[in-house]
């Protein structure tokens, strides 16, 4: 990819003589605004629908588009940032998500919209790995967990705070602020990469390859594809549809194409060779397993109040958001821990109170009052913290300081691809499952069956005054077989919570194969 000067004190060079915590501070607000504005555009979908003239089927490529073009800016982002200077690169690319956010508010119709949506994407997409790569130079080893806990600030709880901001804003104003909200953050964040943050000296000497033309266009495809396929599946019934099948074949064909050339060539422009440090490969799957767990439980929990429970975007949103107040409470807990406690202990400790308290939730009824759940919701939020940062810990940890780069831009990808997947998934499972509790409820309860009988002879008589005696019986076993559908989406939303919490506990096994690394320690070859 590029050749690197090795340097005696890493962080210094990167810091220049500025308090790292003002560049913390500087890259924080950048990915802050990046991931927070994903989940307040999925709780604004249906306004965009109305206001653009749209169905809301053909809006929800407002969320396609983004993420498409976010997932192949990612892992190229090392290359460019080479090339242009990453400091450079990280305000154009915070230039471009702010300007295009203002023309995401202001879009009148679709086509417009999904234009602006396309470069926003290209814009934030390197905006966590960069930002990642920063905090993890510009900090001392023994204060990276410190650095890591201000960054998962902004990738664990933007997302949870997202669905209350957007639902607060879209309710009381317009969708549009949902988009308008990110400029002032922009400007300040432009504001302070420019005043705080420089390139250390193996940045400004490196010399970039030429461009992989070639790797660039199969990593657009396949994660394309990919996304497309995970948007679209179930609305055609998966493989039922012939385009999806076609468009599996290309991505396949892409991925594998995009993988050798990773592989074997020397320019290639992600270096998939990175994967040979057992560390940093396992913590590209447990984060990719971490995004499907954190980003379908952040849409599905307010799914299930929203759906079963008749709530608005807004107080759902609310409902769920001590989850980010839990994850701002193991903030600083977890920047003390991370270095003086061995990493796989922080994670084992996070990822199986993440799976108890899913498992929890697995025994949710459709008679909860709002407050039922508060403190297991607390609880997860705090349990999160314990997972962010200890993966980022112990996946860096046995890397050369000049493989943070290209690390950072593939260890963000997998975790925005196991948060697609995540979603893909428990959307199709609420809606399969939820079609097999209601042939498995209906067959255990026959319609000429006493207790059937007798719940329609009883809502037929709650109805005579409406309907009148001859006219009520349609009307009852109408209410009846409503029932039957909420409750067997109640059990659809039982099945994700507790097939969550078996996925938790799982990667509490894959924690363990983690090589020990020493808390503080920073990437090897750091110092």
């Amino acid at each position: 990819m590029a050749t690197a000067a090795t340097v005696p004190d890493q962080s210094a060079q990167a810091a220049q003589g500025v308090n790292p915590w003002l560049i913390a501070a500087s890259v924080m607000l950048a990915t802050f605004m990046e991931v927070l504005d994903t989940a307040i555009a999925s709780v604004a979908l249906p306004y965009i629908a109305g206001s653009l003239s749209a169905t809301t089927d053909e809006a929800t490529w407002v969320l396609t588009s983004y993420l498409v073009a976010n997932a192949i800016i990612l892992p190229a982002s090392n290359w460019f940032s080479i090339r242009f200077g990453r400091k450079r690169f990280l305000m154009t690319c915070v230039a471009i998500f702010t300007i295009s956010s203002f023309a995401c508010g202001a879009a009148w119709s679709l086509p417009v919209m999904l234009l602006a949506r396309v470069v926003q994407g290209a814009g934030g997409g390197a905006l966590q790995p960069l930002s990642q790569a920063i905090l993890l130079e510009s900090f001392p080893p023994a204060k990276r967990g410190q650095a890591m806990a201000v960054f998962a600030f902004g990738v664990v709880v933007a997302p949870i705070l997202g669905p209350t901001l957007g639902g607060w804003l879209t309710d009381t104003y317009s969708w549009r602020y949902a988009f308008y909200i990110n400029i002032p953050i922009g400007l300040l964040a432009l504001y302070m990469i420019n005043r705080f943050i420089h390139d250390p000296a193996y940045i400004k000497k490196a010399k970039s390859s030429a461009f992989d033309s070639l790797g660039f266009g199969l990593l657009i495809v396949w994660t394309g594809a990919l996304q497309i396929i995970l948007d679209k599946g179930q609305e055609v019934d998966w493989f039922g549809a012939v385009w999806l099948r076609w468009t599996f074949v290309a991505m396949i064909a892409a991925f594998v194409g995009f993988v050798w050339r990773a592989w074997h060539c020397e320019f290639a422009i992600v270096n998939l060779k990175v994967l040979k440090d057992r560390n940093f490969l396992l913590g590209s799957i447990l984060i990719f397993m971490f995004g499907i767990g954190i980003y379908s439980t952040v849409t599905v929990l307010p799914l299930f109040y929203q759906e079963l429970l008749g709530y608005t975007a807004f107080t759902a949103g609310l409902v769920v958001a001590p989850r980010g107040l839990g994850a701002v409470l193991g903030m600083p807990i977890i920047g003390f821990l991370s270095n003086r406690v061995d990493p796989r202990w922080l994670l084992t400790f996070g990822f199986f109170t993440f799976g108890l308290t899913t498992l929890y939730f697995g025994s949710i009824t459709t008679g909860v009052s709002p407050t039922t759940l508060f403190l297991p919701i607390l609880i997860t939020g705090f349990g999160l913290s314990f997972v962010f940062v200890p993966i980022s810990t112990a996946a860096y940890g046995t890397l050369k300081t000049q493989q943070i780069g290209n690390a950072s831009g593939l260890f963000n990808l997998m975790r925005n691809i196991g948060g697609s997947i995540g979603i893909s998934i428990a959307s199709t499972l609420l809606v399969r499952r939820a079609a097999v509790h209601q042939n498995e409820i209906a067959n255990s309860v026959p319609i000429t069956g006493q207790q059937f009988q007798n719940s329609i002879h009883a809502s037929q008589h709650a109805l005579n005054h409406s309907f009148g005696a001859a006219n009520s019986l349609i009307p009852a076993q109408a209410s009846l077989y409503m029932q039957l559908g909420r409750q067997a989406l109640n059990w659809a939303f039982i099945d994700v919570f507790r097939w969550l919490s078996l996925l938790c506990f799982f990667c509490v096994g894959i924690v363990w194969f983690f090589k020990k690394v020493k808390p503080g320690k920073g990437p090897a070859g750091a110092h």
